[in-house]
């Protein structure tokens, strides 16, 4: 059987390693054990969800990082993000006209998705890789796993889900320039930043890639002992 292409502009690499902003890399003196997650935004009811109850599934995809590399096959359980809007909707409120999702990290790093995006049947709340509890290296307790989307859509360490209504009102996480975050970022589509050719960003983004692998393996290094 002939493996399926890669999407436009990506390379692969055979292991998942923790990758993220600068900005952020040092940012994990935070309690990766316990997972709350905390509901507002435009809701009618703000207040912690609680997984536990909801149905868990496995399922096996791709993961694409924005600066040209992905990594094949992973194995990720947890549990639908259409399943937690579901729940959200019943026991928060959630406003018939919300339209975007902000995604909080316990590191400070946000990012946002489009809801209907999100309501996509690959989309997962994964708190499990490779039949292991989530490492804190990739994302731990929780992380969102949106396939589609470019990784810096995948927020790590998700502790916030935010509802909003307007748009307008979202703001990508300082001190990053606007345009590094496209509204949907969808493989398929090469949208890895908005108002910029594709070809034109993946020299800048391949360059910038092993500094930031570099730097998250020193700080990962320092808070798991290794």
């Amino acid at each position: 059987m002939t493996r399926e292409a890669l999407p436009p502009g990506q390379h692969e690499r055979p292991t998942l390693e923790r990758f993220g902003l600068g900005w952020f890399a040092d940012k994990l003196g935070f309690d990766h054990r316990t997972s709350k997650l905390r509901i507002d935004g435009d809701v009618a009811r703000p207040g912690e969800l609680s997984l536990a109850a909801l149905p868990r599934t496995t399922q096996r995809s791709d993961f694409h990082c924005v600066t040209t590399w992905s990594v094949r096959d992973l194995n990720w359980s947890g549990v639908r993000f259409a399943d937690v809007h579901a729940h959200c909707i019943a026991q928060h409120g959630v406003s018939t006209d919300a339209t975007l999702v902000v995604l909080h990290g316990l590191d400070g790093y946000r990012s946002a998705l489009l809801l209907t995006d999100l309501l996509a049947a690959d989309v997962l709340l994964a708190d499990s890789l490779a039949g292991e509890a989530l490492p804190l290296a990739h994302g731990a307790p929780l992380r969102l796993v949106a396939p589609a989307h470019y990784g810096y859509k995948n927020v790590k360490h998700l502790s916030r889900i935010e509802y909003l209504c307007d748009a307008r009102r979202y703001r990508f996480a300082f001190p990053y320039p606007q345009f590094m975050d496209h509204p949907r970022a969808r493989v398929t589509l090469e949208e890895r930043a908005r108002g910029w050719p594709a070809w034109l960003l993946r020299p800048f983004y391949r360059l910038l890639a092993p500094l930031a692998r570099r730097r998250s393996r020193r700080t990962l290094a320092r808070h798991v002992g290794g």
